[in-house]
């Protein structure tokens, strides 16, 4: 029977053993008009109810489409009609009418929500995700728009829950575990979270992920044992530590630090070491495809690919690269999207069959390691080929992180721009001379900008449009000083 116990006020709860859900949503749900064949767009913050809504709809069979609560009203509208939703559940009342009838996130549990303090879950069902499994638009999400505009993703249910038990065969989550994702439920990687909770029937922790202290606070009260967040959320986390010492022994129960939605660079896994005793456990995945490669607690060094998916390293020719040469990831996998999905919400465009083109900058080590360094991207310069990506993580030996942005100068061809995170704010020409310790000399910067820190999305993840931005704006100023 799962529970919710709420903490900390209504801001965060746990939800325990999440191997059935509460039948007055789902009726709640069928009440209001929505059935199986229909698809309902999600936008919310994380809660009980959204995990009880998010659930209820699953054992209707209804599509779900997830919409980022960090979009704009009219950026949510917008996605909810291009995916041919037929509802539009939100929260707080934050949308008006508008071509998708809306639904109240509150009001459809709010009959049944016992508020704070413990919900003993009278009434329930066994959640039944059978139907949901066979849907081919069981889940819907919306890419980043790093390579363009943002695409519509859709995967079938089957490939969901398959690729949410290879994750958790590889990870050995158990019943007593209870997992803490400082992430949004409305991406891939929150969402799969929820599953695997779900299929391992464990604990889900609810934290006000967007303050960190709080969240850690929470860890230590509701014993967490594995930890979700992306690099600039542990990044944050240290240096809320360097302030609160105090804070690292509430972490003990927590086995499994894990990190992805980014590259990880050395810099942060070595100082999350030190700092906590504990490895970083590197996870890379697609919305297209789901979880790819994850590093286990057993052999917390090797970013294997899961049970069933092949990972290559190719040229831009397509052909299979040594190891610890870079070059793009490509992936085969049975837990491949269906397609892209069209405006208006049309059945999803075919895919050519094979191997998936990622985009991404990757290594594979001897062992089969995977290590991703960012977005697929290369540039000519004095005759050398090279990759922004790549040149970021060699910089980032220096200690500190690092994003580098080709700009395009009609009087010279391609120049870099690299960005670097120091609070301490150190010079430019102190930086290129660390730089040029690491660096080949084609590789150095034509500019340096130091900045505090990086902007992060909703997502916890770094802000790369605004940095892009940023390093192009710098440059033209440089440029007309």
């Amino acid at each position: 029977m799962s529970r919710l116990d709420a903490a900390a006020g209504s801001a965060t709860a746990l939800l325990a053993r999440p191997g059935s859900e509460d039948s007055a949503t789902a009726a709640a749900l069928s009440a209001a008009g929505v059935r199986p064949h229909h698809r309902v767009a999600l936008y919310a913050d994380n809660s009980a109810a959204y995990l009880r809504v998010l659930l209820g709809l699953m054992h209707l069979s209804a599509g779900i489409v997830l919409i980022d609560r960090g979009r704009s009203a009219r950026s949510a509208e917008h996605t909810a009609v291009q995916a041919g939703a037929d509802w539009l559940i939100q929260d707080n009342g934050s949308l008006p009418d508008g071509p998708v009838p809306l639904l109240d996130l509150d009001t459809l549990t709010a009959d049944h929500d016992a508020g704070p303090g413990r919900w003993d879950g009278r009434g329930n069902a066994p959640l039944g995700l059978d139907a949901w499994e066979r849907r081919g638009d069981a889940l819907i999400t919306c890419s980043s728009g790093s390579t363009g505009e943002p695409k519509m993703i859709v995967r079938s249910g089957a490939s969901v829950l398959a690729n949410t038990r290879r994750s958790a065969r590889r990870m050995g989550y158990r019943e007593s575990d209870v997992l803490a994702p400082l992430l949004p439920f409305s991406h891939q990687y929150g969402f799969s979270l929820v599953l695997l909770a779900w299929m391992a029937r464990c604990s889900l922790l609810l934290t006000p992920y967007r303050r960190l202290d709080r969240a850690l606070r929470l860890l230590d009260e509701h014993g967490a044992t594995a930890v979700d967040a992306t690099p600039s959320t542990y990044r944050s986390m240290l240096r809320l530590l360097d302030r609160r010492p105090d804070l690292v022994r509430r972490t003990h129960p927590v086995r499994m630090w894990c990190v992805g939605g980014a590259p990880l660079d050395d810099r942060l896994a070595l100082d999350f070491r030190t700092a906590m005793g504990a490895p970083l456990l590197d996870g890379y995945g697609t919305s297209e495809l789901g979880n790819i490669a994850l590093a286990a607690p057993e052999d917390p060094e090797l970013c294997l690919p899961l049970d069933g998916v092949e990972v290559a390293v190719r040229d831009e020719r397509g052909r299979d690269l040594p190891a610890g040469r870079p070059g793009e990831v490509w992936v085969r996998t049975p837990d491949v999207m269906s397609g892209y999905l069209p405006a208006g919400g049309g059945p999803p465009a075919p895919l050519e069959t094979g191997d998936y083109r990622t985009h991404d900058l990757g290594v594979l080590d001897g062992r089969g390691s995977l290590r991703v360094l960012g977005r697929m991207s290369a540039l000519t310069r004095h005759g050398y080929t090279l990759y922004p990506a790549h040149l970021a993580r060699k910089a980032e030996q220096c200690g500190r992180p690092v994003h580098v942005v080709p700009v395009e100068d009609e009087r010279g061809g391609a120049r870099l721009v690299y960005l670097v995170e120091d609070p301490g704010r150190g010079s430019s020409s102190a930086w290129h001379t660390r730089f040029a310790q690491v660096l080949e000399h084609y590789e150095l910067p034509n500019q340096i900008v130091v900045m505090d820190s990086f902007p992060v999305t909703g997502k916890g993840k770094t802000d790369l449009p605004s940095l892009e931005e940023r390093a192009r704006r710098e440059f033209d100023q440089g440029r007309r000083a």
